[in-house]
């Protein structure tokens, strides 16, 4: 039977690049978009060309009813084993300056996100007894960021709660870890990051690729990756 994973923000750039690699890997991938369905359709049909095995959803992470509902539509046709959360956002500004909806648009993508779509999955994949949820957090929630006080607290939440699901789902072959990369080479990083700035900011001198994060994805989302859980793992071309 072929393995099923749910890419949360599939369309994006580092998003799509995990879509690629875990159909690479034989999964059936459902590639999630917020409201826009057509470039979640895109990378499905991507991947349907090249020989593997995708669905495009769309739905709202941050409306618990309506995820709730479309998870349950999902899981009717089988069971989903591997979750990775990817869909998060930006809304930067200095904390004196930054509104309570800049503050709580961004906690509520990534983090009651996060909830929303994994909460749901949780017990069909513990039934299984076999599972990986993997969080697409940042070198913002280890670190810190200037002007991203409200992403850097949304993602270093996920790192805590990615530590502690870990230990709740440890013995029933479940695996959750986060992966937070640096600065990776997307449309998001082209308008935050020059090259002068990288060349300053990075010991390797470059951007990250998204094809880089997505293999430390495929990884961890292997059979091989099955003794590696409750772990922030970070690829930043050496900046921490």
């Amino acid at each position: 039977m072929t393995l099923r994973a749910l890419v949360s923000g599939g369309s994006g750039g580092i998003g799509r690049a995990i879509c690629q690699r875990l159909a690479a890997d034989g999964y059936a991938v459902l590639v999630h978009a917020n409201r826009r369905l057509d470039a979640a359709e895109d990378v499905a049909a991507a991947i349907r060309s090249g020989g593997g095995h995708a669905q495009a959803v769309a739905f709202d992470l941050t409306d618990a009813a309506a995820t709730t509902t479309a998870i349950g539509m999902l899981l009717a046709e089988g069971p989903i084993q591997v979750v990775v959360n990817n869909a998060g956002i930006h809304d930067d500004a200095v904390f004196p300056g930054m509104s309570a909806q800049q503050w709580h648009r961004v906690i509520d993508v990534s983090l009651n996100g996060f909830f929303n779509l994994t909460q749901p999955l949780t017990m069909p994949m513990i039934r299984t007894r076999w599972g990986r949820i993997i969080n697409i957090t940042s070198i913002a929630g280890l670190t810190g960021n200037r002007g991203q006080v409200n992403y850097a607290a949304a993602k270093g939440a996920l790192h805590a709660a990615t530590k502690s699901l870990a230990l709740e789902l440890a013995s029933r072959g479940i695996t959750v870890n986060a992966v937070a990369p640096g600065i990776i080479d997307t449309a998001m990083s082209e308008a935050a990051f020059d090259a002068e700035a990288i060349g300053r900011m990075v010991p390797m001198k470059r951007a990250g690729r998204a094809e880089e994060v997505a293999d430390l994805v495929g990884f961890l989302a292997s059979k091989q990756a099955g003794y590696i859980t409750g772990q922030v793992i970070s690829i930043n071309g050496g900046m921490i």
